[in-house]
């Protein structure tokens, strides 16, 4: 005899009904399952067995409440597979794993309820009705925690994300001077506490990209260690050379520049990595905008000493170079490359002349007037030392007005 399709929701609610009572013992069932699928305990190791044994409970209690008519979630999430998804997450058990928990629990159900069926005589058509429910209910119940197990992993994501900012920002500020604070860190961004660090600046390009592309895939190739931060203009990177030499990682850095980028001077521990930063940014400054490079400390010393105290560059550039730049343009540019070849050629008259293309004597006349005009003698390791900064005063101030 066929049965009456119009029975087999009464069939399944009082099959269910029946099967409330047993909750506990199918508990046990469905963590023997899970111990036979997964005899080494891996996947749960991180879930205490009390927690994973009231997880089951839960869950199957649950099914047998829907398919029973106890509670109706067809326009809403289940809670109870919600919270499940949510602590499964956090506690990191892989998804798949609950997945495949889901579903031995639902076998678990529906054999308890086709040897309740069978105790009860009902009709096996009757039965059929039931499995086709219960796999319907599992199936919801496993969409939902599918969704809340993905959401909480993004939200913890989202938080381990803001937490590691926090702490390279706190590197950065220098609050590695905290040996305790510097030892957790270390742990949490998997880098070393002491040995040789520099750190990077790179700023953003016009095309809102930064100035540099493939850093960290070129490091770890090279074995180096590295964590980069990025803030609303610029990259920031912290290297641990370890055994490895600076010049390997500026060699693998420098070909990747497509914008400004800075390097600090190599440090010592975490400790003085908020030093190393405030030395790339200001490296960073003596760079002129729209140069595409890499630059470090040992390159720009001059400059950094004059980027860190502007009003003292101006001084400089006033008192050695004020009456030179007070001269109409083209004999102002004229002295100012003259002094700047001179210099450059150890101050030599005749390879400076060879470099602007002129007689020696052009290249004296010029400098005595240069004499006459500032009022103090070109020679001697003051004067050498004054006239080179303040022409990078001027090179920087050019820079930026430009």
């Amino acid at each position: 005899m066929v049965a009456d399709p119009a029975d087999l929701p009464n069939v399944t609610h009082a099959l269910a009904k029946a099967g409330l009572d047993d909750v506990p013992a199918l508990t046990e069932r469905l963590m023997s399952a899970i111990f036979t699928d997964n005899p080494e305990w891996t996947d749960y190791r991180p879930v205490p067995r009390e927690d994973l044994w009231e997880g089951c409970r839960q869950y199957l209690e649950r099914i047998l409440q829907i398919l029973s008519g106890e509670v109706d979630i067809s326009d809403r999430d289940d809670d109870v597979a919600a919270a499940i998804g949510r602590r499964r997450a956090e506690q990191g058990v892989p998804l798949e794993v609950m997945l495949r928990t889901f579903r031995l629990g639902g076998r678990v159900v529906w054999e308890a309820l086709v040897d309740q069926a069978h105790r009860d005589g009902a009709d096996p058509d009757a039965v059929l009705g039931v499995a086709t429910s219960i796999w319907r209910v599992i199936d919801g119940l496993s969409s939902t925690l599918s969704t809340f197990y993905r959401n909480t992993e993004l939200e913890r994501l989202r938080r381990d994300d803001q937490r590691r900012h926090a702490l390279v920002e706190d590197l950065l500020a220098g609050r590695a001077r905290d040996v305790a604070f510097a030892q957790r860190t270390a742990k949490e961004l998997d880098l070393p506490t002491g040995g040789s660090y520099l750190v990077v600046v790179a700023e953003m390009t016009d095309d809102g990209g930064f100035a540099l592309r493939g850093h960290s895939e070129a490091l770890a190739a090279l074995h180096f260690r590295s964590v980069w931060q990025v803030r609303a203009d610029s990259l920031v990177g912290l290297i641990a050379l370890e055994q490895h030499p600076a010049d390997r990682a500026l060699g693998a850095l420098r070909p990747l520049a497509r914008a400004r980028v800075a390097v600090s001077p190599e440090v010592q521990g975490l400790a003085e990595v908020g030093l190393a930063h405030q030395l790339a940014l200001t490296t960073l400054d003596t760079s002129p905008h729209g140069a595409v490079e890499l630059v470090t400390l040992e390159e720009r010393f001059p400059q950094a000493l004059l980027v860190q105290s502007p009003d003292l560059a101006q001084r400089l550039l006033e008192t050695q170079l004020g009456p030179v730049l007070a001269l109409p343009v083209k004999e102002r540019d004229m002295l100012l490359d003259t002094l700047t070849a001179w210099l450059e050629e150890n101050c030599s008259t005749a390879n400076a002349a060879v470099r602007l293309h002129c007689h020696r004597n052009t290249v004296l006349n010029r400098l005595h007037r240069i004499t006459t005009l500032i009022g103090q003698p070109l020679h001697g390791r003051t004067a050498y030392v004054s006239l080179s900064l303040a022409l990078s005063a001027l090179d920087l101030k050019n820079n930026r007005d430009r």
